[in-house]
């Protein structure tokens, strides 16, 4: 789940190396992939976010929570993302990909890759975006995942979480899973109960960071070990 933890910012950057490391000697591993991970409202907001997301920008959750998503980026940022969030308020895209400045802390930086994904609501406006963020400085000692719990989806909540990642919205669903609306609005609804949240954005924000969904691929998909 994502929860509006308070834990101790970590700030690392790049370990240097020795570059005559001698023959025979043990290497250090490469650091694991991090993914990055928050949930925003359709103010861009930070609503909610991944311990990993908390310990890259190298503020609590007391200090970024409520406050707008460009509050952790570089003010550079304000020339490259206005547009993309446009696009999926407009509805004229479900997801956008582009290179960042973020901060952390007040005074340092690093470079990210962003992924923004559009969630809609029940009228099909735009009720909130999850965004994933792959820093280029991962710390070396990266966060342990949750560990994974049984089977907690049936094959429709399966479906139906998969189509609010990738934005698509309760008329798409309804159409292509042969559901009315109202079918697919009490679905969504036991899941927001089942994740403990309040919204689409944070349905999905928790379900990447429990690894329900896959990350790094798109359309996204549930991962097969959470559906009955």
């Amino acid at each position: 789940m994502l929860p509006h933890v308070d834990r101790p910012a970590m700030v690392s950057g790049h370990s240097e190396f020795p570059r005559n490391v001698r023959r025979g000697e043990r290497r250090p591993s490469a650091p694991q992939h991090v993914t990055c991970m928050a949930s925003l409202d359709a103010g861009l907001r930070i609503e909610a976010a991944n311990a990993d997301f908390f310990r890259h920008v190298a503020r609590s959750s007391t200090e970024i929570c409520g406050r707008s998503i460009y509050d952790v980026l570089h003010p550079s940022a304000r020339n490259i993302l206005p547009k993309h969030f446009t696009r999926l308020s407009d509805g004229h895209g479900s997801r956008f990909v582009e290179r960042v400045v973020a901060m952390r802390g007040h005074d340092r930086v690093f470079s990210a890759e962003i992924t923004g994904i559009a969630v809609k609501g029940e009228r099909d406006d735009l009720s909130g975006v999850v965004l994933l963020m792959s820093p280029e400085d991962e710390p070396a000692e990266a966060a342990e995942g949750p560990a994974k719990p049984g089977p907690m989806l049936t094959a429709l909540d399966a479906r139906i979480l998969e189509g609010v990642a990738t934005g698509a919205s309760t008329v798409q669903m309804a159409s292509r899973l042969y559901l009315s609306r109202q079918g697919v609005e009490y679905h969504v609804g036991l899941m927001l109960r089942r994740f403990k949240a309040p919204n689409r954005a944070a349905l999905v924000s928790r379900a990447y960071s429990m690894g329900v969904l896959t990350v790094g691929s798109w359309p996204p998909r549930a991962v097969p070990d959470f559906v009955k």
